[in-house]
């Protein structure tokens, strides 16, 4: 991840910004940032878990869908973030009084909106682990998933030695209790208590086949 500009900046700015060079970019902190591009393995985990969580809200009927690109703000304004996976519900974007941003930005501040955020871990692991999680936790996205099919997070969140590791982070009352998954530990999903799918099929995702 490359940092582009040094001056803080607000979401309009951001949004006014935003070049359609192909690019992602992110606002951390009130800082511009570029995205790394992703590596495919990266990608196709990233397609795996999209297309599994798909078959689920469309088998339990659920007004679900989840964007090509949307971006996710959170309460203090200074951070948006565009998550690898973004489940949202439909029937929470039309309202204006909660999302008054949806319609002409793509953008959502209200964690009615969003059933379940989704990061895959790469080499800014400390992002996903650190940052994005106190936001979501903030914003009070009531589950997050982390999945870090290389094991490149920190020993404290992944265990040492460290090894490829899924983390579900529900949240209860206003705070993420965390349950890892490793190997072919069966995932256990808050929103998708029906899901049959083990960590290690995660990982495998980008394996070649």
């Amino acid at each position: 991840m490359t940092q582009t500009l040094t001056k803080p900046v607000t979401y309009e700015e951001f949004i006014e910004w935003y070049p359609n060079d192909g690019k992602r970019y992110e606002l951390h902190s009130g800082i511009i940032v570029e995205m790394a591009p992703p590596s495919g393995d990266h990608e196709k985990v990233v397609g795996f878990l999209a297309r599994k969580i798909t078959i689920e809200y469309d088998r339990m009927d659920l007004p679900y869908t989840i964007p090509k690109t949307a971006f996710v703000r959170t309460p203090s304004t200074l951070s948006v973030y565009s998550p690898d996976v973004l489940l949202l519900n439909l029937d929470n974007l039309d309202n204006m009084d909660s999302e008054p941003l949806w319609k002409k930005e793509s953008t959502v501040i209200d964690a009615a909106s969003v059933p379940l955020v989704v990061e895959v871990v790469s080499t800014n692991w400390r992002d996903d682990y650190h940052k994005k999680f106190a936001d979501y936790e903030e914003m009070g996205i009531p589950e997050f998933w982390i999945a870090d099919y290389k094991g490149l997070g920190g020993k404290k969140f992944i265990g040492d030695p460290k090894q490829p590791t899924f983390s579900v982070c529900q949240l209860i009352g206003d705070e993420y209790q965390v349950t890892k998954f490793t190997g072919n530990d069966l995932i256990i999903s808050p929103t998708f208590p029906q899901l049959k799918l083990t960590a290690q099929q995660v990982f495998n995702a980008a394996l070649p086949r």
